[in-house]
């Protein structure tokens, strides 16, 4: 119940800062030039490295899915493989964002635009490190035997906050690369 309450906190911190992504985005002031993107602002190609982390992050999601079932199944080499597999799509990600923002033509001084744009991918970025942390630690008891088939709360716990990482991003993709555009 605890790890539910605090998805749902979480949802609600994201949800404040997709409001001010639509609030300034569909009533853009004239501090910024009445329009959206602000002028001088060149957007991230959504093709691009987006894509890709999208496919990463989904892909993610698919191998830890994997892994839980492997482990329902007694299946512990599937599941450390899942595991393993996911971590490394973690890392990747959180690779790739940092050389999406190292190549970003725009910074968190831009307008409203960088700002709301590096608050949501940042504050996500730093979502998929702690879900990766809480992949590894996961990994080290199982590599210890901690975890058994029918009791396994901690494991379920990060595939749930996981998840919920990956769901953050398909809306973070649509609503900021996508429609934001």
């Amino acid at each position: 119940m605890g790890m539910i309450l605090f998805i749902v906190s979480e949802i609600m911190f994201f949800f404040s800062f997709f409001w001010a992504f639509f609030h300034s985005s569909l009533a853009p002031s004239i501090w910024i030039g009445s329009v959206w993107p602000p002028v001088g602002i060149d957007i991230i190609s959504l093709w691009h490295l987006p894509l890709l982390n999208t496919i990463i992050l989904l892909s993610s999601g698919v191998s830890l899915t994997w892994s839980h079932r492997a482990l329902i199944n007694k299946d512990i080499f599937s599941t450390i493989l899942g595991l393993i597999l996911t971590i490394c799509w973690g890392l990747l990600f959180i690779y790739l964002q940092y050389t999406e923002y190292k190549n970003t033509t725009f910074s968190i001084n831009d307008s409203i635009y960088g700002s709301v744009f590096f608050l949501l991918t940042g504050f996500h970025g730093f979502h998929v490190i702690l879900g990766t942390v809480l992949l590894i630690s996961c990994f080290i008891r199982f590599y210890n035997y901690h975890y058994l088939v029918t009791q396994h709360v901690g494991y379920e716990c990060s595939i749930w906050y996981w998840h919920f990482v990956d769901v953050v991003w398909i809306f973070l993709y649509i609503l900021v690369y996508c429609w934001g555009c």
